[in-house]
């Protein structure tokens, strides 16, 4: 049976859902953050944040540096070559296209010498972006087809996912410090101050020591779990919100088709960079357990939600 026959979705809510289930992804990585801080501080540091703000500020300058070189980084480590009108009139006019319709400034455009069918979008700010498609892309795909990638990545610009990102890469990391600071006070210190705070009667204080060591020790990987979730919630913000840019939600879903049932490896791609593209590079093991740290959804669901818009 067509799924579109069971099931409609209609574009503008599956993009709302989208933007409020991000959000409350963003959310619980504040209450994560805060409360391990609120814990670890209580039960190691005596009740004195200084440490951990210092530790933040470090974390949030690195964060920062990262934010503005990392475009930079991303193309130097792809290989890609910028391509103009003239070498490449078909990209570059359909970019052209979907930004006037859009109402985005026209992105510097890249191809990957791959034959891999992928592609990426990259930059601070849609006045700093770059698109990137593989030669495969270009050779495999019908010209709608490819619009349909295009107005995905385009999308990705036009919602701010790079920021996104960012500011979810940098709560993961003040979680993780946060966690290795208090698990080496445990080791250095911290455990004698307890044993004094224990010999007036403190067996509570031992419970807390040790739900603080299971806290410091779980909460990075739940805060991976968070960072792959809002990824993901971003994958499907962009085909949502490419399906609407380019009218045409079935040339999407038949390029995602001929991408995911491509098997060959795109060579540029590692697991630092898998997440900026329009589908997993990167062909691993597929499991329940290996799902909570795909930087994609499953291009099956990816495919049924845009033949059900």
């Amino acid at each position: 049976m067509d799924v579109a026959s069971t099931e409609r979705v209609l574009v503008y809510d599956r993009i709302a859902a989208n933007k409020r289930e991000t959000w409350l992804l963003m959310g619980s990585f504040v209450v994560l953050a805060g409360g391990l801080a609120w814990l670890l501080t209580y039960a190691f540091l005596g009740g004195s944040i200084g440490i951990l703000g210092i530790v933040g500020v470090a974390i949030i300058g690195y964060a920062a540096f990262s934010y503005f070189a990392s475009t930079a980084i991303v193309l130097s480590i792809s290989g890609a070559h910028e391509v103009t009108k003239e070498e490449e009139w078909e990209f570059v006019r359909r970019v052209e296209n979907l930004c006037i319709g859009a109402g985005l400034p026209m992105p510097r455009t890249w191809v990957l010498e791959d034959s891999a069918p992928n592609a990426f979008a990259t930059g601070r700010n849609p006045e700093n972006a770059h698109v990137v498609v593989t030669r495969g892309l270009l050779d495999k795909l019908e010209p709608i087809e490819l619009e349909g990638v295009i107005a995905h990545e385009l999308s990705h610009i036009g919602n701010h996912d790079i920021r996104v990102m960012t500011i979810v890469t940098v709560l993961v990391g003040i979680v993780a410090l946060i966690s290795d600071v208090a698990l080496r006070a445990t080791f250095f210190g911290a455990g004698r101050r307890s044993g004094r705070r224990d010999s007036n009667g403190g067996a509570a204080q031992i419970v807390i020591i040790l739900v603080a060591i299971v806290a410091a020790i779980l909460a990075p990987l739940i805060a991976q779990i968070i960072k792959m979730a809002v990824s993901r919630k971003r994958e499907y913000l962009a085909d949502a919100s490419g399906a609407l840019l380019c009218r045409n939600p079935e040339a999407l879903a038949r390029a995602l088709e001929k991408i995911a049932g491509d098997s060959e490896p795109l060579e540029a791609a590692n697991k630092a960079t898998a997440h900026m593209y329009f589908e997993n590079p990167l062909r691993e093991h597929s499991s329940a357990l290996n799902g909570l740290f795909n930087s994609h959804p499953p291009a099956e669901d990816r495919i049924r939600i845009l033949r059900a818009m």
